[in-house]
């Protein structure tokens, strides 16, 4: 399994995941939220994206301030920069959205380390099952999600998961 915790990986990947690379790391956009625990999530590290998918990048924060603040500092002047305050499963969150070069940025920040945020969760295990399974798993996945599927309930249609598939999927067991 690749160490997700540095984006080294992406340059050694397909086209697409090198070019995040480059966008990335030309931009400096770990080197600014160093302080955070980047880790880039989603679909792009694991090779399951489509041509609309964003780079998600989530983040730990011990204070939401200091957080916002860089955020402004280091992004508001990006292509349609926006910032948001939410509740998450009742976690204080920050989301920033911005574009550079041809990748829309997500950033996603909650006081929980980056390890323990559901989005590096579902990856790991979406990484795991892809490694188990063929391609024609993956090209399914693909498939789904450029019907409009998201991610978790493209994975748990395909593995006949009930319930909530966010749930569903962080609960899978498949010798794990």
């Amino acid at each position: 399994m690749p160490n997700f915790e540095n984006i080294d990986y992406l340059k050694n990947g397909n086209e697409r995941q090198q070019a995040a690379f480059a966008t990335l790391t030309v931009n400096r956009v770990f080197e600014k939220l160093k302080d955070f625990n980047p880790i880039l999530t989603g679909t792009v590290p694991i090779n399951i994206d489509i041509p609309e998918s964003d780079l998600d990048i989530i983040c730990c924060w011990n204070n939401k301030i200091d957080f916002i603040n860089l955020l402004n500092k280091a992004f508001a002047q990006e292509l349609n920069f926006s910032l948001r305050e939410t509740l998450i499963s009742e976690h204080e969150t920050v989301i920033a959205n911005f574009w550079i070069d041809d990748f829309e940025i997500e950033i996603f920040g909650q006081n929980i380390h980056s390890k323990e945020q559901n989005a590096f969760k579902h990856m790991v295990i979406e990484h795991q099952i892809l490694e188990e399974k063929d391609e024609i798993f993956r090209q399914a996945i693909i498939n789904l999600k450029l019907k409009g599927i998201k991610t978790e309930p493209a994975f748990a249609q395909l593995l006949n998961l009930n319930g909530d598939p966010y749930i569903s999927l962080l609960n899978y067991k498949n010798d794990f």
